[in-house]
């Protein structure tokens, strides 16, 4: 996998539920819908928004915030990208 999206839906009850998804292409939905969408391969992000608002892009920053919650994740996808780039 590729990417890490995340999505969040907002409740009848007006709690927020938060959806992770990993992917190896984004599709045009998530690119609507994501708030936050990190490409692993390139370390780079695709999108990220808070309730409409742009946070910048800062790769290390979002990364290091999103894996406080999902480590074993992001760990995952980075170990699959440093090994890639190790055949490549």
């Amino acid at each position: 996998m590729r990417y890490l999206i995340i999505h969040y839906y907002r409740k009848p009850s007006m709690l927020m539920d938060e959806v992770v998804t990993m992917a190896q292409r984004i599709k045009t939905r998530d690119i609507q819908s994501a708030a936050v969408i990190l490409d692993f391969q390139t370390r780079s992000v695709v999108k990220c928004s808070m309730d409409g608002v742009v946070v910048p892009k800062d790769w290390h920053r979002i990364r290091d915030f999103y894996h406080q919650y999902y480590g074993q994740i992001i760990d995952d996808l980075e170990i699959s990208y440093s090994e890639k780039n190790h055949t490549d």
